[in-house]
């Protein structure tokens, strides 16, 4: 297997960045991810994410007034049958002001992570180094992989 064989049947919250990456096709991580997400589509396994995630896609295709992008955006994100998005409800509000408390972490890093915890993702893969320090989640990075 290739560079997503860690992912093959587990629950893999995806974040903001490496999403951004794939859609827009101009990063040093691209070969890896045509990979894993190739593997998503076959159904190797699951990705999951929050609603939060959509509202940061879009902001940058808003603010350029790139319609067709935040449409691309979008439809990859609900279109996709191997991918699951979580609205924000109160259990994960809980868990991510507790995570806030314990972390320090941002609001929607502790919103992201509070999201793949309740929604019992195995792993949680960003491009954040800064959100290793939490342990109650494998956190990967795309230089991990």
């Amino acid at each position: 297997m290739g560079v997503s064989s860690k992912f093959v049947d587990q629950i893999v919250f995806i974040d903001t960045a490496p999403l951004i990456y794939f859609i827009e096709g101009h990063s040093k991580f691209q070969e890896k991810l045509i990979e894993i997400f190739k593997s998503n589509d076959q159904g190797e396994f699951r990705f999951q994410t929050s609603s939060l995630t959509l509202i940061e896609l879009l902001v940058q295709p808003y603010k350029q007034q790139n319609s067709n992008l935040a449409a691309r955006y979008e439809q990859i994100l609900t279109d996709s049958e191997n991918i699951d998005i979580f609205e924000v409800d109160l259990e994960i509000a809980r868990t991510a002001a507790k995570l806030r408390a314990d972390y320090n972490f941002k609001t929607p890093d502790a919103i992201q992570l509070a999201t793949g915890l309740e929604k019992s993702a195995n792993l949680f893969l960003t491009n954040d180094k800064e959100l290793k320090r939490i342990k109650d989640i494998e956190v990967i990075t795309l230089d991990e992989i």
